[in-house]
């Protein structure tokens, strides 16, 4: 399991887009769990609903967890994409 936090640097937050992206990016690591955390609340990033219904806004502290076979790839994928989008 490799994990990370983050702190929300986009103005809205993450919103339809970014949670959207976040969605497609995880579903090719289909063995592999990619969650997100806010709070008391975790939500596994391949359901979209879910992942907006967190409600993280700019300035929220997240924090992603990835577990599964191809967990490096995917720990790389997913931080790569957080500091590039939120």
């Amino acid at each position: 399991m490799k994990q990370f936090n983050y702190v929300i640097n986009d103005p809205l937050g993450l919103h339809a887009r970014p949670a959207g992206l976040l969605t497609k990016l995880a579903r090719p690591y289909a063995g592999t769990v990619i969650s997100v955390t806010k709070g008391d609340k975790t939500v596994t990033a391949s359901q979209l609903l879910k992942l907006m219904s967190l409600g993280a806004k700019n300035g929220d502290e997240v924090t992603v967890t990835v577990e599964g076979p191809e967990e490096e790839a995917a720990f790389e994928a997913v931080k790569a994409f957080f500091d590039a989008n939120l």
